[in-house]
């Protein structure tokens, strides 16, 4: 139950450092910048030579630069827990309303990038850089006192257990392997003494079942495990088939800001006569088409949704994860024929051998996949943050969302071990590969190919797993 009262140290002390960590990173990277300046002007009074930097500045620098990631560390897991954490789960409002508050963080997140990519950017490419970071350095100022300001009206929740969840999961299957021996039949009896009638939760690791029994056949308090506890670790257990298949989903996200930005590099860019739209700032696409969906999934399709279906986010976490998923896969089938024609064309016009050359093709052509992953994002991003906040136990929910996070790290390491291995393979023996230098010899067609079929491998385990999974007990009252 949450109720009103001052922020836990977990949230709101770790948020509040945070944040204060990443406008101390602004801030080093602002003076960085003066003091590269007057290096720059005491130094080098010529511009002959621009790169000048003393080892102050370079220690600097990727000082601020740690600071950023340390900040970050602490910020994005607890942010959106911390946020949900002011909704009472047993309140039926509240809880429509915690659904939709994941729908407008990521709105809000996706318009900050939105802006950083249309404003910030022109900021630091034509006026100055020490007022492309001075801006988010204010920004983190405001932020941090609106934060603090607030600290009295926070919400916690209650500690139910005095041991770490870790723990108590952590005992469930130390108990489990030592039980292991144990008759199906000794577990039915002690489930039935503890008044537990059969569920398809009980049938579903039930091996964890033998955490009920102490190993020596002693029933004393303190030497066997709760129903409860039992029902938290197999929780977390239930994570993993949906954690395992998301991660090529992030293989196919990771590409919109590596081969996406090279194929829109090679591609007539032209505004105007004399206006060129930068390749990385296609990726503006994708923020803009979530920020004009969200509000159009929260306001119409949910409660559409929910008069159908009788659940209060319109749609299980799960099928709107799925959904996203198969909209991935269908934006690399999008963005296949794209590089395709984009072949062609470059052949046509007998540019294959000619790597700087423009292709006559127009960049707006790359539009439809960045919608899709736009799309995708809007539907798998915001249910995955839902999802893993929600099915783990309450005491684990910034791990839960950490857990979300750590997808997307693992996905793009996977993405560059599958080029790496993809082109070790293709060029081998002196041939060809898939990804030369030359764009227009490259064969990213096939490597959008193979991720298509990877994802509907995944999507097709994922829809195994995902019928097959058990959401919690909370989430199960709060569904029905």
């Amino acid at each position: 139950m949450s109720t009103p009262g001052l922020a836990p140290p977990r949230f709101s002390l770790s948020w509040g450092l945070s944040l204060l960590i990443l406008f101390l990173a602004d801030t080093a990277l602002l003076f960085l910048l003066l003091l590269f300046t007057f290096c720059i002007s005491v130094c080098q009074p010529t511009d002959t030579s621009i790169l000048c930097s003393s080892e102050l500045q370079v220690l600097v620098f990727f000082f601020s630069l740690y600071l950023v990631a340390f900040g970050q560390g602490g910020h994005k897991p607890c942010v959106q827990a911390f946020g949900a954490d002011q909704f009472d789960s047993q309140d039926p409002k509240e809880c429509k309303a915690k659904s939709s508050f994941f729908n407008w963080w990521y709105f809000g997140l996706c318009s900050g990038t939105l802006i950083a990519f249309l404003i910030l950017n022109y900021i630091q490419d034509n006026l100055s850089w020490v007022l492309g970071f001075g801006i988010p350095s204010i920004i983190m100022v405001v932020a941090l006192v609106v934060f603090l300001r607030g600290a009295t009206t926070y919400r916690y929740s209650v500690k139910r257990y005095e041991k770490s969840p870790f723990v108590r999961i952590g005992r469930v299957l130390v108990l489990a392997v030592r039980n292991r021996r144990t008759s199906s039949s000794a577990i039915a009896a002690q489930e039935e003494a503890h008044g537990n009638l059969p569920s398809e939760s009980s049938y579903q690791f039930k091996f964890l079942n033998k955490a009920l029994l102490a190993p020596d056949g002693s029933k004393e308090r303190g030497k066997v495990c709760s129903i409860e506890e039992v029902e938290e670790a197999k929780a977390v257990l239930r994570l993993v088939p949906i954690w395992a298949t998301s991660l090529v989903y992030a293989v196919v996200l990771a590409q919109s800001s590596t081969f996406f930005t090279k194929q829109g590099a090679t591609m007539d860019r032209s505004i105007t006569t004399s206006v060129k739209i930068p390749a990385a700032s296609l990726q503006s696409f994708i923020s803009l088409t979530i920020v004009l969906t969200i509000p159009i999934y929260d306001r119409i399709f949910v409660p559409l949704a929910r008069a159908w279906t009788r659940k209060p986010a319109g749609i299980t976490m799960l099928q709107r994860i799925g959904s996203g998923m198969f909209l991935s896969a269908i934006s690399m089938v999008v963005a296949a024929l794209v590089e395709m024609k984009r072949l062609k064309t470059a052949q046509e016009y007998g540019l294959v051998d000619n790597p700087k050359a423009m292709v006559p093709m127009s960049v707006w052509w790359l539009v439809p996949q960045y919608v899709m992953i736009g799309l995708s994002e809007m539907l798998t991003m915001v249910g995955l943050q839902e999802f893993f906040y929600d099915q783990v136990p309450n005491e684990l929910r910034s791990i839960g969302v950490a857990l979300y996070l750590s997808i997307f790290g693992v996905g793009s390491f996977l993405s560059s071990f599958l080029i790496s291995t993809i082109e070790n393979v293709t060029g081998r023996n002196g041939g060809e590969g898939w990804f030369p230098n030359n764009l227009n010899q490259a064969h990213i067609d096939c490597f959008y190919w193979l991720l298509a079929a990877l994802g509907a491998t995944e999507l097709a385990l994922y829809l195994y797993f995902a019928n097959k999974y058990i959401y919690n007990r909370a989430s199960r009252q709060i569904q029905s």
